[in-house]
């Protein structure tokens, strides 16, 4: 390009910085940095109102969070500034007086009741709801009475009776006639600036190249590109990203959950997604890489983005996949960083103890904030009922009492040295292949699982036996205890002197303690 591109992003403080904000934001800093070019951040604050430094000081933490830097902006500076859109009130006026004195625009004193009346007539009448000008041609002694009585007014554009064609990198030729447009606002009565004329003068001041923005914003178009040069400008390069739906199609909005999940940046921050996992997906709600890898690093982004590659349809927010690709950021973080983060979730926990959990659950969390319910058992004995102990179609309850009884006959007294992961696996494998009982090592290690969790999946049991017996001298030991209790709660109870009739389902169910039919569990 022969132009140095110049990009922005300009949302405004008036809410949680929402998903398409961040997308936009991408898209726009990729652009730019792609092409060796400035990506501005500017603020337009204008909605007195609704605007707050809570939700300005929201969106710096978001878009930083996501790594997403601005070379120009309201806290970094810069030599176009001020970049408050609060604080170029004056260009914005001086703008105005310059339409009104070249007649591009004019002083319109028609009252709200009369634009309402006007409306209801077009409606009834079934014709397009348009300003009809009616102030468009007053005379100038007219307009000085008026003045002079101090009659309110607004300030219209004047819209040219032309056709307007320009090409949006995303959407490609676009044709509108300027007289389907009507002469648009430009100034409140109150004389505060309107968007269309604060958001052309701010970019042309800005020296900005490229707008990329939503789809929204293409109607504005032919508007903007009037305003442009009515100020002697050369309008920007447009490009219209498609929307962000909701996985059922229907379009994201400001007020509507994705499976539970408000559509803001810190939501999925707080969460425990990555921002490495969030950029990687939000560059492909409408873009694609053009190659099979999908999940890229905000460097591969930067080396691979073309607004060509944006698609006009919209992308459908899948959180499936987006948890697809925080796991995988997760997986790829190194061990101390991961137990550190794993730390900060597990609030009052020894960091010794985390460290010793955190490569058992690595491979495992999609998301952070799933720690808590995915580790308390490291922390907690967790109540489950004694069926689970069960395994379902394989052995009774008395069997599983059995085992469980013949676990602890060595590991009670086993050595502290010895509670390792290689013996511990090594021994229950030797005790289900015992005479009599001839159980599958995988049944044995389901039973215990349950015994020594409360879960019917968990990370290796033998790993996990280490880990707890670290964290808690005995804590293995008196969970199988527990485990017994909950199975002669049921009626069963160890018999290690049954014969091998354990295959036909009669084993171990203790004389005159029948298991009761049904007491099962899937392996």
């Amino acid at each position: 390009m022969t132009t140095r591109v110049r990009t922005r992003i300009a949302p405004a403080p008036t809410g949680p910085c929402h998903l398409g904000t961040a997308r936009t934001a991408l898209f726009n800093y990729l652009f730019a940095k792609h092409h060796g070019g400035t990506f501005v951040f500017r603020l337009e604050d204008t909605d007195r109102e609704r605007s707050t430094p809570d939700f300005e000081q929201e969106l710096y933490d978001s878009l930083r969070w996501l790594g997403l830097d601005w070379d120009e902006g309201p806290d970094v500076g810069g030599d176009v500034g001020p970049y408050r859109q609060s604080e170029r009130g004056e260009r914005h006026r001086t703008a105005i007086e310059r339409l009104l004195a070249s007649g591009h625009a004019y002083r319109c004193f028609c009252t709200p009741e009369e634009l309402e009346a006007e409306r209801r007539t077009q409606q009834e009448q079934k014709a397009p709801q348009l300003y009809s000008g009616r102030c468009r041609n007053l005379a100038p002694s007219e307009i000085e009475a008026k003045l002079d009585a101090g009659e309110p007014f607004a300030v219209r554009f004047k819209m040219p009776d032309e056709t307007f064609a320009f090409s949006d990198v995303v959407r490609g030729e676009v044709t509108v006639e300027g007289s389907e447009i009507a002469d648009f606002v430009i100034a409140k009565r109150n004389g505060d600036p309107i968007f269309h004329l604060s958001n052309v003068v701010d970019d042309a001041e800005m020296g900005i190249t490229h707008v990329i923005r939503g789809e929204d914003h293409l109607p504005n178009v032919p508007k903007h590109i009037a305003l442009f040069r009515a100020l002697g400008n050369e309008p920007p390069v447009y490009a219209h990203l498609p929307l962000i739906l909701n996985p059922d199609g229907s379009k994201m909005s400001k007020r509507r959950a994705i499976e539970g999940l408000e559509p803001y940046v810190r939501v999925f921050r707080e969460k425990g997604y990555l921002p490495e996992a969030m950029v990687s997906y939000l560059a492909l709600l409408g873009w694609s890489p053009g190659a099979e890898e999908e999940i890229l690093t905000l460097r591969q982004l930067v080396e691979r983005f073309s607004l060509e590659g944006v698609s006009k349809s919209g992308a459908r927010f899948d959180l499936k996949k987006l948890d697809a690709f925080n796991g995988h950021y997760m997986r790829a973080m190194p061990p101390e960083e991961f137990a550190d983060e794993l730390c900060r979730w597990l609030p009052g926990r020894k960091p010794a103890y985390v460290a010793l959990i955190a490569p058992l659950v690595q491979e495992r969390l999609k998301r952070f904030d799933e720690a808590w319910d995915y580790t308390l058992f490291f922390f907690e004995d967790v109540d489950y009922p004694p069926h689970d102990l069960v395994l379902r179609r394989k052995h009774t309850a008395g069997g599983s009492a059995t085992m469980i009884w013949e676990v602890l006959q060595w590991l009670e007294p086993l050595p502290s040295p010895e509670f390792t992961a290689p013996i511990l696996d090594e021994r229950i494998r030797a005790t289900a292949e015992m005479d009599p009982y001839k159980w599958r090592a995988r049944d044995l290690f389901a039973v215990m699982r349950v015994a020594v969790t409360g879960r019917k999946a968990t990370p290796p049991l033998d790993k996990t036996m280490e880990v707890l017996e670290k964290g808690e001298k005995g804590r293995c030991v008196r969970r199988l205890h527990i485990a017994l209790r909950k199975l002669a709660s049921i009626g069963a109870v160890p018999d290690p002197a049954s014969d091998k009739d354990d295959a036909e389902g009669t084993r171990g169910q203790g004389k005159g303690n029948p298991t009761p039919d049904g007491v099962e569990l899937e392996p």
